[in-house]
């Protein structure tokens, strides 16, 4: 509908004076705090439903704000609290003093209202009709969307990094970062996403303290005792919790079936994943990755998470806690 034509159509219902006061209002303010009037929704390509985000900025306000060169796109973690990853990504924008050319998004999985008991964060809007849902754990690891024309979470941030750089054509770099569970659909995305980046627009990175990792082989860091291989739960003591034991590199001695399964590994790909192992091996070996570690997350004990911590033996052949 043309504009001219909105206007008339107002005017004989009526509602010119609410119409035009709407417009006169100042800008919603979405740079100090995630609430629902910075929540927004795009639909990818092809599908029949729509994503949510929280974005600092008005996708529509591209022509009213100066040059966004940068974004910065955080996920949430496993209880899809992405209101206050928002906050948080805001926050370090400020301390860096980039809020002027940043923009922050953080888009959330839904889950439907009857699953979502175990994975809902207050604050957060709910899934409603029309949304594109998981299940609370299928999207950490690119799973498809439930109902008839299913989409990966995986292609879902490829189609938000399209939709970003369409809304806001100055971009320059978009990061991608995630921590804990957020991280492990970050980390695991990396290799299957979409060659999106072009000459004007570099796609990076952030990985950063996730529960369990994907690896590209069949080793992982082990402890060893004296020479030889020992299980994780004979390194006891000190600072980092290993005792005596000193770490290498190495195939697991363990009798783990699933070890070197997805998500674990690159066996038994998923078919919705849009590369096979070596591709996705070759293009996460040439991607931006910058890695963090976090100076509180290390403990030989059971972390504040514990009890959803994947315990499989494919997660413990990654360390006991992985912290």
């Amino acid at each position: 509908m043309q504009i001219s034509t909105f206007f008339r159509t107002a005017a004989l219902l009526g509602m010119f004076c609410i119409v035009a006061e709407r417009a006169s209002a100042s800008p919603i303010d979405c740079t100090n705090v995630a609430k629902d009037s910075c929540y927004f929704s795009f639909t990818p390509a092809n599908q029949a439903g729509r994503v949510h985000f929280y974005s600092s900025l008005d996708p529509s306000s591209k022509g009213s704000v100066g040059p966004i060169t940068h974004a910065l796109v955080v996920m949430h973690g496993h209880p899809r609290d992405a209101n206050k990853t928002f906050n948080a990504a805001l926050a370090a924008v400020k301390a860096a003093g980039a809020v002027t050319n940043t923009l922050v998004v953080a888009p959330i999985y839904q889950v439907a209202t009857a699953q979502a008991n175990k994975c809902s964060t207050k604050g957060v809007p709910t899934a409603v009709q029309g949304d594109l849902t998981w299940t609370c754990g299928t999207w950490v690891a690119g799973g498809v969307s439930t109902g008839p024309a299913g989409i990966s979470s995986f292609a879902v941030m490829d189609a938000l990094i399209v939709q970003l750089k369409k809304d806001f054509p100055d971009l320059t770099t978009i990061t991608v970062a995630g921590f804990s569970a957020g991280d492990q659909m970050v980390q695991h995305y990396i290799g299957f996403a979409a060659d999106v980046a072009t000459p004007d627009l570099k796609v990076r990175y952030v990985v950063s303290d996730p529960g369990a990792w994907l690896y590209f082989d069949s080793e992982r860091v082990q402890p060893a005792l004296n020479g030889a291989q020992v299980a994780w739960s004979q390194c006891q003591g000190g600072v980092q919790g290993l005792g005596d034991c000193e770490l290498k590199i190495a195939a697991p001695n363990t009798s783990c079936p699933s070890i070197n399964s997805w998500k674990y590994g690159l066996d038994k790909l998923p078919s919705g994943l849009s590369r096979g192992a070596a591709q996705a091996r070759s293009h996460y070996a040439a991607a931006d990755v910058s890695y963090i570690e976090g100076a509180l997350d290390s403990s030989p004990a059971k972390g504040a998470h514990y009890g959803i911590l994947d315990k499989s033996c494919a997660a413990n052949a990654q360390g006991l806690y992985r912290m």
